[in-house]
Order: C-alpha cells, then structure tokens, then sequence
C-alpha cells in the first residue's frame, strides 16, 4: 500500500494543508512531506501519532475509502490490510465494517521481531492464541514463551510487550476489545 499517498488522499479529504495537520499531530511540516512524498517509511507508533491529529485510527486510516453499505462477512487472506510492518505484520479483520466492537487480527513475527523496548498500554483487554512457532509474552514484569495452542489474555491497561526468541516465524490470531486499530 502507498501510505503517502494515502497520507495525502486523507488529509486532503479533511481539508487541511500539510502545515496543519503537522501542527495538530505535534509533528514537523517536514515529517509529513516526507511520508507523503514516500522518502521515508514511517513506523506504527509515527504514524498513529500523525493520525491523531486528524483524529483517526490506523484501521480507519487503511479503510478510510471503504463502503460502509457493503459490510462483508468473508475475507480472504491477500485482503487483510497490515498494519504493521515487515518484521511485524498485523493484518487486520473487518475492515469493511464502518463500527467495530473488537478488532482481530493475524499477528506474523519474523524471528527476532519485537514490539520495541517501551512497553505497550491502552484500554481493554486482548487475547490471543499461537498457532505456529513461539512468542515471549510479558505482561506486568511477567513474561512466559508461549507455543502453538497456548495462549494469553490479559487487561491492556497493564504493560505489556510482544518478542519473537524463537527460531521460527511466529503466527498468533488475536482479539481486543475496544479496537484499538
């Protein structure tokens, strides 16, 4: 997907410059040139923060063009948009779907992907299951390396963070409530 030209397509949608919505996200003009230009790819934490100036969410951002009156039921795996990125793929299901209570998704780590040192935080609960390679699961300080059937569940309040130790691409399918993408 070209995220620039989304970026763009989106923010022209909203009515703002580039100067604007730089200045809501808290970001610089140049940050958003840049995406928009595709000179930089940017990372999910960048991007929700330049979203936040629209307000919208990662998932909306990805959907942003779809047709509410054609809610779906079926999904095949090449439409799952991913929210994440090559080392972290995070695809997405229901996007057709203009209001969604929980969001689902097929979470691929490649060996050695980690969610990043800061531990994550949002409202909620989240869960998931493994159903292929392992995945070093902490939450609150407490960590365990889950493998194919075992799962987690945990409020998302909590600290929590996600790393692949293993020697195999890991696959989880999860579930949060509310989305938070």
């Amino acid at each position: 997907m070209d995220v620039g030209a989304r970026l763009r397509m989106v923010r022209d949608r909203f009515g703002l410059s580039q100067r604007e919505l730089a200045k809501r996200a808290g970001v610089t003009n140049g940050t958003i040139s840049l995406i928009e230009q595709n000179r930089v790819s940017p990372s999910i934490s960048s991007l929700k923060k330049v979203l936040e100036g629209l307000p919208m969410t990662l998932a909306d951002f990805f959907t942003f063009d779809s047709d509410p009156e054609q809610a779906r039921v079926f999904y095949q795996a090449h439409e799952l948009p991913n929210l994440g990125n090559e080392q972290i793929q995070l695809l997405l299901v229901g996007t057709a779907h203009d209001k969604r209570d929980i969001a689902i998704l097929r979470e691929v780590y490649e060996t050695g992907a980690d969610t990043g040192p800061d531990m994550l935080t949002h409202d909620g609960q989240e869960g998931g299951v493994i159903i292929k390679g392992s995945i070093e699961v902490t939450v609150n300080n407490e960590s365990r390396v889950l493998g194919p059937g075992d799962a987690y569940y945990f409020d998302s309040r909590l600290p929590h963070r996600f790393r692949n130790a293993g020697t195999e691409t890991c696959e989880v399918v999860s579930a949060s409530s509310p989305p938070t993408f």
